[in-house]
């Protein structure tokens, strides 16, 4: 992986946000240099508050650079688009609809697709997640887990050329979180999708991506890449692997001495 061509191209990027409460400008990202390859799953790594969602958002669309340029696939990114899908924190499902119709629920918003063919392309990535059997079933009837792999499923039926993850399994328990890494890494085997993940866990970094990068304290900058050599497939026992443990080191000590240098007193209420 990360042979490919370039997908995604940064460079120079900045983000910067107007503080009504404070009447000044804040920057989140600065001077962001970065290249993600085709079929290449990248982890951002840093101190909370660095900027890496702030720049996920970026990739998304949803919020403007004010510097640098921002490509995918040599096209300026201005705005969201079919190219790209994004996983959120939080499931987001519609209480009222079931798994099918939550999952079928982004095509129908883009008009991309017949409903039989959403309805059998949702049946697809049922499968595909391990949700057979449930979809019927409605958000309240699931486990956190289950509703991220119906987010999941969701993302992927758009057919993106980009899959953006910001920290998804976040809120699940330690059990859960590590057999959802397990079975994003099974997805993602299968449709080879471009990943750009975010998390603030190192170990979740290392095991699941071809390249972690840590950025900086805020602003955020990309400080720190580190090509992970673990080879394909990845079982959970590979964590235990002293290669990884030297990977996870590094990383802790390169953003240890971020955290080190952070000043004391932080503006309250910055996004990350």
């Amino acid at each position: 992986m990360g042979a490919g061509t370039a997908k995604l191209v940064a460079k120079d990027v900045a983000v910067e946000y107007w503080l009504a409460r404070s009447e000044r400008l804040f920057t989140a990202v600065d001077g962001v240099d970065l290249e993600i390859h085709d079929g290449e799953f990248v982890a951002i790594v840093g101190p909370s508050g660095c900027g890496k969602t702030t720049f996920l958002n970026a990739v998304d669309g949803l919020i403007p650079i004010c510097g640098g340029s921002l490509t995918l696939d040599s096209r300026d990114i201005t705005k969201p688009g079919r190219d790209r899908a994004m996983v959120f924190q939080q499931p987001g499902l519609l209480p009222w609809r079931t798994v099918l119709g939550n999952i079928i629920f982004g095509v129908e918003a883009q008009g991309t697709m017949t409903n039989a063919e959403a309805l059998e392309g949702a049946r697809k990535q049922i499968e595909i997640v391990g949700l057979k059997g449930f979809e019927d079933a409605y958000p309240s009837e699931l486990s956190g887990g289950m509703q991220q792999r119906v987010n999941l499923a969701r993302a992927l039926l758009t057919d993106p050329e980009m899959l953006l993850l910001d920290e998804p399994f976040a809120a699940l328990d330690a059990q859960t979180r590590e057999m959802m890494q397990l079975e994003l890494l099974k997805i993602w085997n299968r449709s080879q999708k471009t990943a750009l993940f975010i998390t603030h866990d190192i170990k979740e970094a290392i095991y699941l991506a071809d390249r972690v990068i840590v950025f900086t304290k805020r602003p955020g900058r990309v400080k720190l890449e580190i090509d992970v050599d673990l080879g394909r497939p990845r079982s959970l026992r590979v964590k235990r692997d002293p290669k990884f443990l030297e990977y996870e080191d590094r990383i802790w000590e390169s953003i240890q001495e971020e955290l080190a240098a952070r000043p004391e007193r932080l503006l309250a209420g910055m996004p990350a």
